[in-house]
């Protein structure tokens, strides 16, 4: 176990303004804006970069992902990404979020250096598309050599708590070339063993609470989005409380 006492940057990962602002009032360091949490994260809409980045105080990134599903991108959608990335660094934001791999689960080193490059003098993230690739310390490798500030990691498994293990190897073998930070459910009650466990110097959580519609009426014939009725009445929104308690417990 790694016992070094540490209280990690926080990042908290939010898909709307108002929950930027909540986790800026809970005590996030950082922000991760994205759009379409449902599928781990898309590119968020100009206009919600620009409010965000005129109401915070602290530093905003953004995810940088046409759609999505898989992290192998037709020349069409790197366009795109390519687009936002310099539209990101034109709003002024501190940061963005990337992540393309090749077919055979390795990194895909030349788009990822020109995403870097375009980026610059922005931070730059590699997301968990890190956690899909077929060796972990080659990714990791290859991403040093391109220059990537940090890579999103949950251990290549499903949470945090099972990926303990490599997390802390990754943040070994890093050796303050690469920040690695932990994500994957990572909440008030695990925050602490998680942080003890792997010695990162960053952890990416939620702090997601649900809340009813104020829609009174009602078409119960019709759902746009949500998998039943009540899911399209549901909002999700980050909790200042719930931030403030995570940062509470990773500082225990």
């Amino acid at each position: 176990m790694c016992n070094t006492k540490r209280i990690p940057l926080l990042e908290v990962c939010v898909d709307s303004v108002e929950s930027a602002v909540a986790a800026e009032i809970g005590g996030a360091d950082r922000v991760e804006l994205c759009d379409n949490l449902v599928e781990g994260g898309t590119t968020p809409s100009l206009g919600a970069i620009a409010v965000a980045h005129s109401m915070l105080g602290i530093k905003l990134h953004i995810i940088v992902r046409p759609r999505g599903g898989d992290f192998l991108y037709s020349g069409t959608e790197f366009e795109v990404m390519k687009s936002d990335v310099k539209f990101a660094k034109m709003l002024g934001v501190d940061g963005v979020v990337i992540g393309i791999l090749n077919a055979d689960g390795t990194v895909d080193r030349e788009r990822t250096r020109e995403l870097v490059e375009i980026a610059r003098p922005m931070s730059v993230t590699f997301h968990r598309a890190f956690d899909m690739t077929r060796d972990p310390f080659e990714a990791m490798e290859t991403l040093v050599d391109i220059g990537i500030d940090r890579v999103l990691t949950s251990g290549q498994e499903s949470v945090a708590e099972k990926g303990v293990e490599l997390i802390r190897e990754l943040v070994e073998r890093a050796s303050e070339r690469i920040t690695i930070m932990a994500c994957g459910e990572i909440r008030e009650g695990n925050v602490s063993e998680v942080i003890r466990g792997t010695g990162v110097k960053e952890i990416h959580a939620t702090g997601f609470v649900t809340r009813e519609s104020d829609m009174q009426f009602r078409n119960e014939r019709v759902y746009m989005g949500g998998a039943d009725l009540d899911a399209e009445y549901s909002i999700k929104a980050t909790s200042a409380e719930k931030i403030v308690a995570l940062r509470r417990a990773a500082e225990q």
